[in-house]
């Protein structure tokens, strides 16, 4: 028996081991071949097999390395079994002569080495020069590379047939279930057969015929094209350079020391024209609409003799309507105005811009005694954080205290005093932290509304409590939506497709939308008509959204969406409202938003009688978050609200939100129709029947007809989640 192998000399045996790998890299480079990383040989064939792609013979780099791995297991057995049995120590024993075996031939010279090196690499070269490893191994590689290009163009193909985008989906209010996304039934496949098994019956099919898949690839994206999609290619960056300057002009325009002043008014369409053309000549204006401003329809008879708009002052010089600018601009007498603009200041005699609250009818009216009675109570009760049933709750006080102070300060009886309370929280300047009643007395806890955490983090909360009674409800949607239609004639798109936020930010008409939207903390809600509230809530729900990206910042991923949604709150009647709030529960009927197992108000929660009493479908093509494939951005009056929501959903799928091809049965429809699916029917051929409604007739006949004979697959267009501007 061979003397046992030392740790050192085990040691130097996986040193010289290396040295060998590194010497026959060195003479594989003297050869000229490259030196790259072997494959692992292949034994489905039940032996050995040789990758040839670097020049190199993996059986000879797997016999140095079965040596090193031998050479180690041999010197872990000997160090953690020093006394071995009979069996085991002829293991060891044949363990100690392989690896006393290899050290010896790791000793020899090195210029021996290297010889058997190049010896080998010559009979490997052979080898190589008559075709047999080279042929088989290349051959298997190139069967392998060709079969791996074949399957991912082929997957990356269906995926795109099918729709099956790696596009994140949406997120609506934080409460989304992980995996329910992916479980949800995929529509992108033929309509009348699971979707599932359909998937893999499709992809079987388009890795037969890949030839045919092909052919459909270019069907459906010539489909994308005609629907809105926008490719990287030079219209987009066109149209996007276009977008860009139009928002960005007020930001880029000339510096002057004059002022101009442009009085315009609603529904004018040679005002929208006098903007654009400010625009196109990046000359900075202030904006007078004496609809929104009458007070000055007097201003303006005075200075142009007319009530006719729209009319243009540089300083105090009247240049007249819209002819009478592209009449200087044609002349080329414009540039000498301009001229004068930039070097010469108003004087007295110009007229002025709007003044910030003028006209505002917010926050004026008689005042609320009650309303100060309830400023005096918060001042006499100990508002702080107080233990009730084993929880802690910030900023409150208990009935009895308020009991207290209304006896003393009303001179009322006890009883008196708890009605007098009810009162005071029917108008809802306080509420029980619980909810469990109106008003108690005892220690039963109360907050006030602008101290609740929740409420006080609402956008529309004004500092402390607002002296002036609250204004009925119908009168502040009215001038809600009389300002919204200001603001989108002036700082949107004629098409509503892309809004100007720079410029509203630092609008007076946005400053008078914070002021109309505080009014909003102690209005009643409930006794609102549908039209109304639809009116009402699509309204709020659109200026909420712009009011949040000027905040906030347009959203950049699912987790700032998700904020967006479910944390930008408004304070409505006393309870708050998200965005998802109002568009899953007050105008879907209290549905659950995509994706979600709950329902947005529970049964006790007072919002629920604010809901609609069913959904509404058409508000999907009227709610706008801020995205480019959404709808147009409108504003709905209570009037005609179903014609409205018609004439969106109309303009809103003819216009790319639904295409239909009959020659290729496909269908290319906006994802919004696939999120919201069970507010169209039950399954995609319900959905489609309700969308046809709003194509154009002959497309809507054909659909029909077609829906009723065969097969239509639907392909979802990927979701542009960019900002609109």
């Amino acid at each position: 028996m061979e003397k046992e192998a030392s740790p050192k000399e085990n040691i130097t045996s996986l040193v010289d081991a290396q040295d060998l790998d590194k010497d026959t890299l060195a003479v594989q480079k003297d050869q000229g071949e490259p030196s790259k990383e072997t494959k692992t040989p292949s034994i489905s064939t039940g032996g050995p097999k040789l990758d040839n792609d670097g020049g190199e013979d993996v059986l000879i780099d797997k016999t140095a390395r079965s040596g090193d791995v031998k050479s180690k297991d041999g010197g872990k057995n000997l160090d953690n079994n020093p006394s071995h049995g009979d069996i085991g120590g002829k293991i060891d024993e044949s363990r100690d002569l392989e690896s006393n075996v290899h050290d010896k031939e790791l000793d020899s010279d090195k210029g021996q080495k290297d010889s058997a090196h190049k010896v080998e690499y010559k009979e490997q070269e052979k080898l190589h020069k008559d075709g047999l490893h080279d042929s088989l191994g290349r051959k298997a590689d190139e069967s392998k590379d060709l079969e791996s290009k074949n399957q991912e163009e082929t997957n990356q193909t269906i995926d795109e047939i099918l729709g099956e985008e790696e596009e994140q989906e949406p997120v609506f209010d934080g409460n989304e279930i992980p995996g329910m996304a992916a479980n949800r039934s995929r529509s992108t496949h033929s309509l009348d057969l699971d979707s599932e098994n359909q998937g893999v019956v499709e992809k079987a099919v388009a890795l037969k015929n890949l030839v045919k898949v092909k052919g459909v690839v270019v069907v459906s994206t010539f489909l994308r094209r005609l629907s809105g999609k926008r490719d990287e290619d030079g219209d987009a960056e066109n149209k996007a350079a276009q977008r860009e300057e139009v928002t960005e002009g007020r930001a880029q325009a000339i510096a002057i020391k004059g002022r101009i002043i442009l009085y315009t008014r609603l529904g004018c369409q040679d005002c929208k024209e006098t903007r654009l053309f400010f625009y196109r000549k990046k000359l900075p204006y202030v904006e007078i609409n004496i609809d929104v401003y009458p007070s000055r329809k007097l201003e303006l008879e005075k200075f142009a003799g007319s009530y006719a708009v729209p009319k243009v002052f540089f300083n105090e010089i009247l240049i007249g309507g819209l002819s009478e600018l592209k009449g200087l601009d044609e002349s080329g007498k414009l540039d000498e105005k301009i001229e004068y603009l930039i070097s010469k200041a108003p004087s007295s005699e110009a007229p002025l811009p709007p003044l910030s609250g003028e006209d505002d009818l917010s926050n004026s009216g008689a005042i609320d005694e009650l309303a100060l009675l309830a400023r005096k109570m918060k001042e006499f009760v100990d508002v702080k954080d107080r233990f009730h049933k084993m929880r802690r709750f910030t900023n409150c006080f208990s009935g009895s205290e308020a009991v207290d102070f209304l006896s003393e300060d009303q001179y009322l009886e006890r009883e008196e005093a708890i009605e007098f309370g009810r009162k005071l929280a029917s108008k809802l300047f306080f509420q029980n932290v619980l909810e469990e009643n109106l008003f108690e007395d005892g220690n039963h806890l109360y907050r006030f509304l602008d101290d609740d955490p929740i409420v006080s983090q609402c956008q529309n909360i004004p500092r402390g409590i607002i002296d002036v009674k609250p204004k009925p409800i119908l009168e502040i949607a009215s001038r809600l939506r009389f300002l919204c239609f200001a603001i989108l004639e002036a700082y949107v798109s004629e098409d509503g497709k892309h809004v100007d936020y720079r410029s509203i930010h630092g609008s007076e008409e946005f400053a008078r939308y914070m002021r109309i939207v505080e009014e909003l903390q102690r209005v009643e809600v409930k006794d609102m008509k549908r039209e109304e509230r639809l009116a009402f809530f699509i309204n709020l729900y659109n200026m909420m959204a712009i009011h949040a990206i000027l905040v906030w910042g347009h959203p950049a991923g699912a987790i700032e969406r998700k904020r967006m949604f479910g944390d930008f709150n408004y304070v409505v009647g006393g309870s708050t409202y998200s965005l998802s709030a109002i568009q899953n529960g007050i105008l879907r009927g209290n549905q659950r938003p995509p994706y979600n197992l709950m329902k947005p108000f529970g049964a006790k929660d007072k919002r629920s009688l604010v809901a609609l009493p069913y959904p509404e479908p058409l508000i999907h093509f009227a709610l706008v978050c801020g995205t480019r494939s959404g709808p147009a951005l409108r504003c709905y009056s209570p009037g005609d609200i179903d014609k409205e929501l018609m004439e969106a959903a109309r303009d809103f799928l003819r216009n790319g939100g639904l295409f239909i091809d009959f020659d290729s049965k496909v269908a290319s429809a906006n994802k919004i129709l696939k999120w919201f699916s069970i507010d169209f029917g039950k399954n995609d051929v319900e959905v489609l029947k309700h969308s046809s409604n709003y194509l154009d007739p002959a497309v809507s006949e054909a659909l029909l007809e077609f829906l009723a004979d065969s097969q239509l697959k639907v392909i979802y267009q990927p979701y542009d989640w960019g900002l609109n501007c």
